[in-house]
């Protein structure tokens, strides 16, 4: 697919001559000549990119760039910005007000080149990442299992999946649920470091559901560190009492109370040494499989595929 490039300039010769060298280079291309145009085409239509010009008429980049970040649809396209060279203010301005990066006019065609491609990557690599966790996501979740895959060496898929969340959420609201993701995510990226894999792979696939890929040889080490490392700090996250007591009660929408017990962390694992794994969906069905089973017992439990 395409990555669409917006830029904006009210000289002709400009929109012509960069809308060119874009699309030699294989982007999708579209061009505005005044900020207002640039402004209601982004917002109906957000580009992966926006090439910005500084000094225009009636409403000049830096207003452009101020409502393009101000606007929900827009607010995280990456801009870079075409500055006259002596107008150092200018760019000072722009990057306080978010600009990823800028350009100075007269600009060299290669340059101009690599700086977009190099904060188009930038801006995929941001997008990937959980904002919460900072973890890679979906994307990066995906590529690394299909990798693995089409390598055909030997690996493991690791399902983890926190316990009782929901109540917990519930009880003491999503500002304290986020901080037990968040510490959910540090626990994982300990034990990985601790298992001995220098190659192991933590993922976050939304809410508290995160993905690991492991050496089969260290997966169990990662299992059994991850439960520990999460077991020893999950009641700094409860009340005294709660903590105390060994559950919470939550009251349902029929006013009935419920207990639930304390957090946990169950790990499902997948791994292709004693049967083949032929795609990415195989192996996390498998371990989402094997999630379910340790699910089933109290407290933090992994399960390991051991079929053949």
């Amino acid at each position: 697919m395409q990555e669409r490039v917006l830029v904006v300039d009210d000289d002709p010769d400009i929109l012509h001559f960069v809308r060119v060298n874009l699309e030699l280079e294989g982007f999708e291309t579209e061009t505005a000549a005044n900020g207002r145009i640039a402004l209601d085409g982004a917002k109906e239509k957000p580009p992966d990119l926006v090439l910005l010009d500084v000094m225009m008429p009636e409403m000049d980049g830096l207003t452009v760039l101020r409502r393009l970040r101000s606007a929900p649809a827009t607010s995280n396209v990456p801009v870079i910005l075409l500055t006259a060279k002596a107008l150092a203010e200018d760019r000072v301005k722009g990057l306080n007000l978010g600009a990823d990066d800028y350009i100075t006019k007269p600009f060299d065609v290669e340059e101009l080149m690599a700086r977009v491609r190099t904060v188009l990557r930038r801006a995929q690599h941001m997008r990937d990442l959980s904002p919460l966790t900072g973890l890679p996501g979906n994307f990066r979740i995906t590529r690394t299992l299909e990798e693995k895959v089409r390598d055909g060496g030997r690996f493991a898929v690791v399902h983890a999946d926190l316990d009782n969340f929901k109540s917990f959420n519930d009880h003491y609201g999503f500002m304290r649920g986020d901080s037990v993701i968040k510490f959910c995510a540090a626990v994982l990226l300990r034990a990985a470091e601790d298992s001995g894999d220098t190659e192991a792979f933590v993922g976050h696939v939304g809410g508290d559901d995160f993905v690991a890929v492991i050496d089969p040889n260290y997966v169990e080490e990662f299992c059994k560190a991850s439960i520990r490392y999460y077991d020893d700090g999950i009641l700094d996250f409860y009340d005294t009492a709660d903590a105390l007591q060994g559950y919470i009660e939550v009251m349902d929408r029929r006013g009935e109370r419920h207990a639930f017990p304390i957090s946990s962390l169950s790990l499902g694992v997948a791994t292709n040494v004693r049967r083949r794994i032929n795609s990415e969906w195989e192996a996390s069905a498998i371990a989402s499989e094997m999630k379910e089973y340790a699910k089933r017992q109290a407290g933090s439990v992994y399960e390991i595929d051991r079929r053949t």
